[in-house]
């Protein structure tokens, strides 16, 4: 695992992102990377550069090799948001909603709403805009003030499912 001093400097260079040119901020990333004894923590860090920078074709790879050098914790879940959306915008939709569905059946946190957005987004981009607004309504719908229940139901309803009681 990285340790904490890593972690801040990562986060600091993060927030810089914005102030380096493409190349740039990718070879800042690359040579921090190489600072971190964790392997994967390192390729995700690298991955996302290149995500942030345009790069995305080459982030799915970064975000693979990441995920196959044992990458755990939050960056785990992110890492399936990250390399779906990557999939997807790479022409790739369905090997996109293949991550996301593996991503779901490991369980539920704080990202699940990125998880549905990115979800609702690949249906999308597959012509299944029905599902994706249903997937985005149901992600929703814990957050609105009154109308849980009800939103859920004809989200359901879009596609074809009974409503919940």
């Amino acid at each position: 695992m990285a340790d904490e001093a890593w972690e801040a400097r990562c986060a600091a260079l993060w927030e810089r992102l914005d102030e380096f040119g493409r190349e740039e901020f990718v070879q800042a990333m690359q040579d921090l990377a190489a600072e971190t004894d964790d392997e994967a923590v390192g390729l995700f860090e690298v991955g996302g550069a290149h995500d942030s920078k345009g790069f995305t074709e080459e982030a799915v790879g970064y975000y693979g090799r990441a995920v196959e050098a044992g990458l755990s914790g939050v960056r785990r879940r992110r890492v399936s948001i990250q390399m779906a959306s990557s999939l997807r915008e790479t022409g790739r939709p369905e090997e996109a909603l293949a991550v996301i569905e593996e991503e779901r059946g490991r369980g539920s946190d704080a990202y699940d709403g990125a998880l549905a957005m990115c979800e609702a987004l690949t249906l999308a981009k597959l012509g299944r805009d029905r599902e994706g607004l249903s997937v985005a309504l149901v992600a929703l719908a814990p957050h609105l003030p009154r109308y849980q229940r009800s939103t859920v139901n004809y989200a359901r309803g879009l596609v074809g499912l009974d409503p919940v009681s």
